[in-house]
């Protein structure tokens, strides 16, 4: 078990699942209740590279906010912390993409997260796409 509060738990908590309700609001205004403004995001699994910055990521997020095959719903699951050292937190979750013709897509979330003035926000994250089983 980490050495956390509860309180803290909560928070991180919050603060992941919080992605899909402004993703899928397309509020992007709100990702600094997310994200630090030094985000480094890692969309390499998806062909869009890694996003420095949350002004790049609102920039990405606006350009492609009409893009038919962006998921309908984003929901994010299964969090569980992984690592707690001072004021940084690692956690790994579960997404769940429903797409607007019933497919379904699912990703795992790599975070790391940094208490900031304000809350726990999210400094890097990398998302991975399942595409077929794991093979062990």
């Amino acid at each position: 078990m980490l050495d956390i509060t509860a309180a803290d738990r909560i928070a991180i908590h919050e603060t992941i699942a919080l992605h899909g309700h402004v993703a899928d609001d397309r509020d992007w205004d709100r990702w600094d209740e997310l994200y630090t403004d030094d985000l480094v995001l890692d969309l390499e699994d998806f062909g869009f590279g890694t996003i420095y910055g949350i002004a790049a990521l609102r920039k990405m997020a606006r350009d492609n906010q009409d893009d038919p095959s962006q998921p309908l719903g984003h929901h994010v699951t299964n969090i569980v912390l992984t690592a707690h050292v001072s004021d940084r937190v690692r956690a790994r979750s579960k997404g769940l993409a429903v797409n607007a013709d019933g497919t379904s897509g699912t990703v795992v979330y790599e975070d790391t997260l940094r208490r900031e003035p304000q809350g726990w926000r999210i400094c890097h994250r990398r998302i991975l796409a399942r595409r077929a089983p794991v093979q062990p």
